[in-house]
């Protein structure tokens, strides 16, 4: 495990666009994952240890920004030959285990994380309805152990400011995570 934290929002930058297979055996597009006020990328794994200790959290998180608008799509760019409990069978696992009412996609070539800019696992983008990136921080105080209840929700606190107001929080806390486990090359 690397810890690897996020670099800061580049605010306004635009979401590619993506087409990737979730759990449930369909392909989605970034289009078919927008919300109406705003839209949540994550990029998450299932072995990771600080993903382990949000994972709650941000189900339930997601769950109460749907209220707001904002819709949410995760998607897995880890390569599972070096790290299996990574593979799509363990994906649709934990999506069904921990209820996930957001997408959950493989991205197999890992173009799509390469083309976010994302590092590690968590890594949250969050845009606003146009698809202007707004928020690239993390989703509370929690490492490797969840944040005491009581801690800030900073993400969905900062995905609700984008959903009334267009503009994400000009101060933003970087995520960590471990790093993204690229495929190596020959």
């Amino acid at each position: 495990m690397v810890l690897t934290a996020t670099p800061i929002c580049d605010f306004g930058r635009a979401a590619p666009d993506f087409c990737l297979r979730g759990v449930d055996g369909r392909d989605w597009s970034l289009d078919e994952c927008r919300g109406e006020r705003g839209t949540l990328v994550m990029f998450i794994c299932n072995h990771c240890p600080y993903v382990k200790a949000i994972l709650a959290r941000l189900v339930g998180d997601v769950r109460a920004l749907e209220a707001h608008g904002v819709r949410a799509v995760a998607i897995m760019p880890n390569d599972p030959v070096d790290y299996p409990e990574d593979s799509f069978e363990n994906m649709q696992r934990v999506a069904r285990e921990q209820a996930f009412t957001f997408p959950y996609l493989y991205d197999r070539t890992q173009e799509v994380a390469r083309a976010y800019g994302a590092v590690c696992t968590p890594d949250f983008f969050g845009y606003d309805a146009g698809l202007a990136l707004q928020y690239r921080g993390r989703l509370d105080a929690s490492r490797l152990e969840p944040a005491p209840p009581e801690a800030p929700r900073e993400l969905y606190e900062a995905m609700c400011q984008v959903a009334a107001t267009g503009h994400g929080p000009r101060q933003q806390t970087a995520s960590m995570g471990c790093s993204i486990k690229w495929r190596r090359t020959i």
